[in-house]
């Protein structure tokens, strides 16, 4: 039976491989309250599939980022690893762009102001966008101002008109967020002014395929990019990458520094070596693509083996966090409160809701301390260290913790 997976989001080439079929989902970051555990919830595919003509890794828009984005319940500051990587990036760009008083520097997906804030501290104007009404309204309260909109180049076109172009823009784990990639990176290209620079950062795909971070896929994200792409998808729309930094977060992503294609910024030669890096690695190959489904279904056995066996030993085993990707994960190898008693979160807006699809309850993290678990599993398996050392008491009742990605690993 011939099946249509529909045409490539940036380059329209016809789909014809897959990447990784997770089964079926609910959005990742709609979480149900307590009350509603007998209401029904909506499960779609989640299935990402890889462009064989600019190798693009993309799932298909099943729901308009309106639906997903417009009342959202990640909190960029309940991380604390991540708030020191955004003041150590805000020190640098203001140092190496030589941003003052005079400035202006644009946050796409400003979340509550985790970022700018750093630079508003050091006496630069500052402006976010953010479509999350409820996000947005904490930023504004702490004193960044923000546009609730969606960004493309609509929105981008009313910025120009009102003068707010950027010296510096910033999109930090957004590019992959976006359906129309097209309209998002030409509407990044008029909102930059004509020297200005323009950094995002993203997982890289390279890092998702050599971590099997299988688990980072979830509906919200619509791209998962390569350099390769990346530098074609901006190529495309004027924009020219000079430089390029490897960065640990997320379980491993890119900076990409751009500026209009006519600027006089100079190339670095980091671009030209990763590219070079990515084609030796198989990148723009289909193996590489094609092997990885398997080790996805490799980490979700080892997983419930591990699930299963403590079930059977009489062990307690709860989660801490309540990540999009935890959800990926859980949902895909139909883990439930019999082998995940419950999990934890910092987040209060988290807090006595449930997670999506498996119904497991989120507690604050005082629940840990009050019932001794033996086991923690560490859904934000990047925070790992982070989380592990701020629980570090539960060695005192010989707990140990958990990490299911790249591999199941209790230390």
């Amino acid at each position: 039976m011939s099946v249509d997976l529909g045409t490539c989001r940036f380059c329209r080439t016809a789909l014809q491989e897959s990447f990784a079929d997770l089964g079926m989902s609910p959005l990742s970051n709609a979480y149900p309250s307590a009350a509603d555990v007998l209401k029904p919830e909506v499960f779609f595919p989640l299935h990402a599939f890889v462009c064989t003509n600019c190798w693009l890794v993309q799932l298909h828009e099943l729901q308009t980022p309106s639906e997903i984005f417009t009342e959202y319940a990640y909190f960029s500051s309940f991380s604390d690893s991540w708030l020191e990587h955004c003041r150590l990036f805000s020190d640098a760009a203001i140092k190496r762009f030589e941003l003052d008083d005079t400035s202006r520097v644009v946050e796409i997906a400003s979340n509550d102001g985790y970022l700018l804030k750093f630079f508003k501290q050091r006496g630069i104007d500052v402006l976010g966008v953010e479509p999350a009404k409820n996000v947005a309204a904490t930023a504004i309260k702490a004193g960044v101002p923000t546009l609730v909109e969606f960004f493309g180049v609509a929105q981008a076109t009313r910025m120009v008109e009102a003068g707010q172009q950027a010296d510096l823009l910033v999109g930090n784990n957004v590019l992959a967020h976006v359906p129309d990639i097209n309209d998002f990176v030409a509407g990044l290209a008029l909102v930059l002014k004509p020297v200005g620079v323009c950094s995002m950062e993203f997982p890289h795909l390279a890092r998702l395929v050599e971590g099997n971070q299988f688990d980072t896929i979830y509906h919200e994200h619509f791209s998962y990019l390569s350099l390769s792409t990346v530098q074609r998808v901006f190529a495309q729309h004027g924009l020219r990458v000079f430089d390029v930094e490897q960065l640990p977060t997320h379980g491993g992503s890119l900076r990409v520094i751009s500026c209009r294609k006519d600027a006089p910024h100079a190339q670095t030669g980091r671009v030209e070596a990763l590219l070079e890096r990515e084609r030796s690695d198989g990148y723009l190959d289909v193996e590489i693509y094609r092997r990885f489904a398997k080790k996805v279904i490799d980490t979700k056995c080892a997983f419930l083996e591990f699930l299963l066996a403590a079930r059977r030993d009489g062990k307690r085993v709860v989660g801490y966090g309540a990540p999009a990707k935890g959800n990926t994960l859980l949902n895909y190898c139909g883990v439930r409160s019999e082998l995940i008693e419950y999990t934890v979160d910092r987040n209060p807006y988290k807090q006595n809701r449930l997670l999506p699809g498996t119904r497991i309850p989120i507690n604050a993290p005082e629940e840990i301390m009050r019932t001794k678990p033996d086991y923690v599993v560490i859904l934000p398996w990047n925070l790992r260290t982070e989380i592990s050392n701020q629980l570090a008491q539960i060695r005192e009742w010989g707990g140990k913790f958990v990490v299911p990605i790249p591999r199941v690993e209790v230390f």
